[in-house]
């Protein structure tokens, strides 16, 4: 083999033990779920956060506490 070859070979074993790429793409994917989880519940929290204005507010206007 020329040196050339052996280099690659070398190279090509090396790349494919390297995990540390693999490690990121988790941490990245990990960062995504919990970002998606958030907004979910912010997003499910919100509404029904208005929801209880609302009718708070309906329910005020109703007994005529507020103008």
């Amino acid at each position: 083999m020329t040196l050339t070859r052996k280099t690659i070979k070398a190279f090509a074993r090396s790349f494919s033990k390297d995990e540390s790429g693999a490690t990121a793409i988790e941490y990245g994917l990990f960062a995504a779920l919990i970002g998606a989880v958030i907004v979910g519940t912010v997003a499910t929290l919100g509404t029904q956060t208005n929801t209880g204005f609302t009718t708070l507010s309906e329910a005020m206007a109703g007994s005529g506490g507020t103008d």
